[in-house]
């Protein structure tokens, strides 16, 4: 074992072989079963609060914040609590609306091609060339 790789878990503290991951194995498979308790919880339950559900499944109400940011559970019916980050537009789930996923996407995409125009549009002195040798 490389003791370059071992890490302290930032939630319980115990040593842990680093695979990129701020948890340890027991933690994170803990912080997955919250992650299901409070989605069985939605589930049967579609129309409660992030409160209401914090309460009956245990589960911190930033938690439940962290799994709607991260598009894990979307919420159903007036309870939008969630807006855009982009444009305050009320949503689900994530952290953009489709509308700003899509602007998003197009200006990349421009980028992209603009970015392709440039490195095309090189001359022939700004290129590096070499020859082969011949034996």
């Amino acid at each position: 074992m490389d003791n370059m790789n071992i890490r302290h878990c930032k939630k319980c503290g115990r040593l842990y072989q680093y695979d990129g991951e701020k948890l340890c194995m027991k933690c994170r498979n803990d912080e997955e079963d919250e992650f299901y308790k409070v989605r069985e919880y939605l589930y049967d339950n579609p129309n409660a609060s992030i409160v209401e559900t914090s309460e009956e499944t245990g589960v911190d109400e930033e938690k439940i914040l962290k799994y709607l940011r991260d598009g894990r559970l979307e919420l159903k019916g007036e309870n939008l609590l969630l807006e855009c980050e982009r444009c305050g537009t009320p949503i689900p789930t994530g952290r953009y609306c489709p509308k700003c996923v899509k602007e998003m996407q197009n200006e990349l995409l421009q980028v992209a091609k603009g970015m392709d125009k440039k490195n095309n549009s090189k001359t022939r002195e700004d290129r590096m060339f070499s020859q082969g040798r011949k034996k």
